[in-house]
Protein backbone atom coordinates (compact mmCIF):
# COMPACT_ATOMS: atom_id res chain seq x y z
CA UNK A 1 0.00 0.00 0.00
CA UNK A 2 1.13 3.55 -0.67
CA UNK A 3 -0.76 6.63 -0.04
CA UNK A 4 0.96 9.87 -1.40
CA UNK A 5 -0.04 12.65 -0.05
CA UNK A 6 -0.04 17.08 -1.03
CA UNK A 7 0.17 18.66 2.83
CA UNK A 8 0.39 22.44 2.39
CA UNK A 9 -0.53 23.52 6.12
CA UNK A 10 0.28 22.43 9.34
CA UNK A 11 -3.26 22.44 10.14
CA UNK A 12 -3.69 19.66 6.97
CA UNK A 13 -0.54 17.99 8.81
CA UNK A 14 -2.14 17.47 12.26
CA UNK A 15 -5.63 16.14 9.92
CA UNK A 16 -3.71 13.90 8.40
CA UNK A 17 -2.34 12.38 11.91
CA UNK A 18 -6.13 12.45 13.13
CA UNK A 19 -7.53 10.44 9.86
CA UNK A 20 -4.97 7.75 10.48
CA UNK A 21 -6.22 7.40 14.07
CA UNK A 22 -8.58 5.83 13.09
CA UNK A 23 -6.33 2.65 11.34
CA UNK A 24 -3.81 2.09 14.26
CA UNK A 25 -4.19 -0.85 16.84
CA UNK A 26 -2.21 -1.23 20.09
CA UNK A 27 1.14 -3.30 19.02
CA UNK A 28 1.35 -1.02 16.17
CA UNK A 29 5.13 -0.02 15.24
CA UNK A 30 5.48 3.26 12.67
CA UNK A 31 8.75 5.09 11.69
CA UNK A 32 8.79 8.52 11.02
CA UNK A 33 11.55 9.43 8.49
CA UNK A 34 12.29 13.50 7.22
CA UNK A 35 14.71 15.79 7.76
CA UNK A 36 14.22 18.47 10.66
CA UNK A 37 11.20 20.65 10.52
CA UNK A 38 9.21 18.23 7.86
CA UNK A 39 6.51 17.88 9.90
CA UNK A 40 6.85 14.30 12.31
CA UNK A 41 5.90 15.78 15.49
CA UNK A 42 3.11 18.46 14.50
CA UNK A 43 1.81 14.88 12.56
CA UNK A 44 2.33 12.96 15.72
CA UNK A 45 0.12 15.86 17.25
CA UNK A 46 -2.50 15.09 15.44
CA UNK A 47 -2.63 11.24 15.76
CA UNK A 48 -2.80 11.92 19.62
CA UNK A 49 -5.52 14.24 18.53
CA UNK A 50 -7.62 11.48 16.56
CA UNK A 51 -7.25 9.14 19.84
CA UNK A 52 -8.59 11.48 22.08
CA UNK A 53 -5.59 12.73 23.87
CA UNK A 54 -6.02 16.43 25.24
CA UNK A 55 -2.46 17.44 26.74
CA UNK A 56 0.57 19.06 25.20
CA UNK A 57 2.74 16.95 22.60
CA UNK A 58 5.82 17.70 22.17
CA UNK A 59 8.67 17.16 20.79
CA UNK A 60 11.33 14.07 22.28
CA UNK A 61 14.49 15.55 19.71
CA UNK A 62 15.86 16.16 23.68
CA UNK A 63 14.42 13.63 26.57
CA UNK A 64 14.32 11.04 23.32
CA UNK A 65 11.19 9.42 24.46
CA UNK A 66 7.44 11.15 25.33
CA UNK A 67 4.55 8.57 26.63
CA UNK A 68 1.04 9.61 26.38
CA UNK A 69 -1.16 7.33 28.14
CA UNK A 70 -4.55 7.01 26.95
CA UNK A 71 -7.34 5.25 28.38
CA UNK A 72 -6.78 1.72 26.43
CA UNK A 73 -3.11 2.16 25.44
CA UNK A 74 0.14 4.18 25.43
CA UNK A 75 1.85 5.84 22.68
CA UNK A 76 5.31 5.92 22.72
CA UNK A 77 7.15 9.00 21.02
CA UNK A 78 10.58 8.33 20.27
CA UNK A 79 13.31 10.52 18.91
CA UNK A 80 16.47 9.12 18.05
CA UNK A 81 18.61 11.83 16.09
CA UNK A 82 20.68 12.73 18.77
CA UNK A 83 21.88 8.55 18.86
CA UNK A 84 25.32 8.76 17.58
CA UNK A 85 25.75 4.68 17.82
CA UNK A 86 23.35 2.25 17.40
CA UNK A 87 23.96 0.52 20.44
CA UNK A 88 23.03 3.68 22.49
CA UNK A 89 20.00 2.27 21.75
CA UNK A 90 19.67 -0.20 24.63
CA UNK A 91 20.63 2.83 26.66
CA UNK A 92 17.41 4.85 26.66
CA UNK A 93 15.58 1.83 27.83
CA UNK A 94 13.33 1.41 24.52
CA UNK A 95 13.05 -2.14 24.90
CA UNK A 96 10.75 -0.85 28.34
CA UNK A 97 7.91 0.36 25.82
CA UNK A 98 7.72 -2.67 23.12
CA UNK A 99 4.59 -4.12 24.70
CA UNK A 100 1.42 -5.44 23.22
CA UNK A 101 -0.73 -2.35 24.29
CA UNK A 102 1.52 0.17 23.23
CA UNK A 103 2.06 1.94 19.80
CA UNK A 104 5.44 3.05 18.72
CA UNK A 105 6.39 6.16 16.82
CA UNK A 106 9.88 6.63 16.17
CA UNK A 107 11.55 9.05 14.43
CA UNK A 108 15.08 8.74 12.96
CA UNK A 109 14.47 5.03 12.75
CA UNK A 110 18.02 4.67 10.35
CA UNK A 111 19.85 5.56 13.54
CA UNK A 112 19.20 1.69 14.89
CA UNK A 113 16.64 0.29 12.54
CA UNK A 114 18.68 -3.28 12.75
CA UNK A 115 17.66 -2.96 16.67
CA UNK A 116 14.52 -2.11 16.00
CA UNK A 117 11.47 -3.85 15.57
CA UNK A 118 9.96 -3.82 11.96
CA UNK A 119 7.77 -1.19 11.20
CA UNK A 120 4.07 -1.80 10.32
CA UNK A 121 3.56 1.51 8.45
CA UNK A 122 6.67 3.78 7.29
CA UNK A 123 5.90 7.43 6.90
CA UNK A 124 8.21 9.52 4.86
CA UNK A 125 7.93 13.53 5.03
CA UNK A 126 9.64 15.55 2.11
CA UNK A 127 9.93 19.51 2.64
CA UNK A 128 8.79 20.81 -0.41
CA UNK A 129 8.96 24.59 -1.65
CA UNK A 130 5.45 25.49 -0.41
CA UNK A 131 4.10 22.21 1.08
CA UNK A 132 5.15 18.82 2.53
CA UNK A 133 5.01 15.54 0.72
CA UNK A 134 3.50 12.75 2.77
CA UNK A 135 4.44 9.51 1.64
CA UNK A 136 2.50 6.65 3.72
CA UNK A 137 3.37 2.77 2.69
CA UNK A 138 2.60 -0.35 4.26
CA UNK A 139 2.84 -4.15 3.74
CA UNK A 140 0.17 -4.99 6.36
CA UNK A 141 -3.28 -6.63 5.33
CA UNK A 142 -5.07 -4.57 7.02
CA UNK A 143 -4.19 -1.58 6.30
CA UNK A 144 -4.17 -2.04 2.48
CA UNK A 145 -7.56 -0.46 2.09
CA UNK A 146 -6.85 2.74 4.04
CA UNK A 147 -8.78 5.59 2.63
CA UNK A 148 -7.60 8.88 4.22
Amino acid sequence: MLIQKNIPTEKAMLALGQRLADYCQAGEVIYLMGELGAGKTTFVRGLLRGFGYKGFVKSPSYTLIEVYSLETLEVVHVDLYRLSEANEYWDIGLTDYLKKDSILLIEWPEKAEKLLPPPSVCIHFDIQLNNRLVNITSDSPRLKNISI
